[in-house]
């Protein structure tokens, strides 16, 4: 673990609240008075563990267990009132949480847990001080601040753990998507190859031109086999973009001359002279741009329809549009479309979208869609403004 960068938090921390050398020796008085009662405070802490079916779930090793864990108790209670508050106390702090997630805790548990520690620690202050009333509400308040910080670092080591189950179980989710999208991309060519071969090793005598017509179709399932890995690869590798002010109308419209559409289409474009310049790399929106008028143009296909790009400036962003008269996109469909490998299109291999929200997604930017069926779709890209 970066212990360095978690002693730093910590130390963010003490200052947020005012913690300062004072309250360390002021805690570091109290721990003549505390060490007496230590043992009943922990005895009591682990008879109320029984009592609560859900934390006492987590213990399962019996008496030798408990015995372990009244130690180790001790140990942290020990080294709560010792007065030294360096990077190695903040780690053993940090463990500490981390454990009670590794065993299963809740940390609603945790939370409870530390309260009624709390609530013994300033009982046996409360029945033992013999000083003045002023130096022992300053003793319970520098003790209370010093709870609440490692209460703050073991709730750090929760949302820390937490956040990495969470991605390691969002990556195989991915890889369970990314596969099973693979599988059907690839099953289809497969077959079509597989049929093609069973036909020219079991048949007597085939046609001259039958064999060609198989042989061109293995070839032409190999192609589609192919595209898909490469757009696989392409993908993967898609690199972090180089950001300089772009003009997005010259952008656009280089997109518009590499593209052109068929005379079906018509289209207008509305894009401001005035229009900011965007941050981004001019290659990798080129790729947005094309993929969403690409996409626009198969669904007015084959009857034809309007497409319209416009953008306009928002607070500190521009909001590209594409909108199309097409078919539309089915409500159950518009949550997926840009998910790696889902396509309603017959023949695509659905990564288009995927890669221009990944791309979009690298600028600091967003993709919305809207759809209606039988009217159309909206896509609105919206990226940061230069400067």
């Amino acid at each position: 673990m970066p212990w360095n960068k978690i002693y730093q938090l910590y130390q963010e921390l003490q200052r947020y609240v005012g913690w300062t050398e004072d309250d360390a020796r002021r805690v570091a008085a109290v721990a003549g008075l505390v060490e007496p009662h230590v043992v009943g405070l922990i005895d009591d802490f682990y008879e109320e563990i029984d009592r609560h079916p859900e934390a006492r779930k987590v213990i399962t090793g019996g008496a030798e267990q408990v015995a372990r864990l009244k130690q180790t108790l001790h140990a942290w209670l020990r080294d709560l009132v010792a007065g030294r508050y360096d990077k190695d106390y903040v780690s053993r702090r940090w463990r500490v949480g981390l454990r009670h997630v590794e065993i299963g805790l809740s940390q609603v548990y945790t939370n409870a847990a530390l309260s009624r520690l709390r609530r013994g620690l300033v009982d046996i202050l409360d029945q033992t001080w013999t000083g003045e009333m002023t130096d022992l509400l300053a003793a319970r308040r520098s003790l209370n601040m010093l709870l609440d910080l490692d209460l703050a670092i073991i709730e750090d080591a929760y949302q820390t753990e937490f956040s990495q189950r969470q991605q390691r179980s969002d990556r195989l989710a991915a890889i369970g998507q990314v596969a099973g999208g693979v599988a059907h991309e690839l099953r289809n060519p497969l077959n079509v190859v597989k049929t093609s071969i069973y036909y020219l090793l079991n048949t007597r005598a085939p046609a001259p031109e039958k064999v060609k017509q198989h042989l061109e179709r293995i070839d032409r399932q190999i192609g589609l086999a192919d595209r898909v890995i490469s757009a696989l690869s392409d993908f993967a590798r898609l690199p972090v973009p180089e950001l300089q002010p772009v003009l997005l109308r010259d952008c656009i419209q280089e997109v518009l001359e590499l593209n052109p559409l068929p005379e079906e289409i018509t289209v207008t474009v509305d894009l401001p002279a005035s229009l900011p310049r965007v941050l981004g790399d001019s290659r990798q929106l080129q790729i947005v741009f094309s993929n969403l008028i690409r996409n626009a143009r198969d669904a007015m296909l084959p009857q034809g329809g309007s497409l319209t790009i416009s953008a306009q400036p928002l607070e500190g962003e521009v909001a590209a549009t594409v909108a199309d008269s097409g078919a539309g996109i089915a409500k159950e469909n518009l949550e997926r479309i840009m998910e790696p490998l889902y396509s309603t299109k017959a023949r695509g291999i659905g990564l288009g979208l995927a890669i221009t929200r990944s791309i979009i997604d690298k600028h600091g930017g967003k993709l919305n869609v809207t759809s209606e069926l039988g009217v159309g779709s909206r896509f609105t890209v919206r990226l940061p403004a230069a400067g």
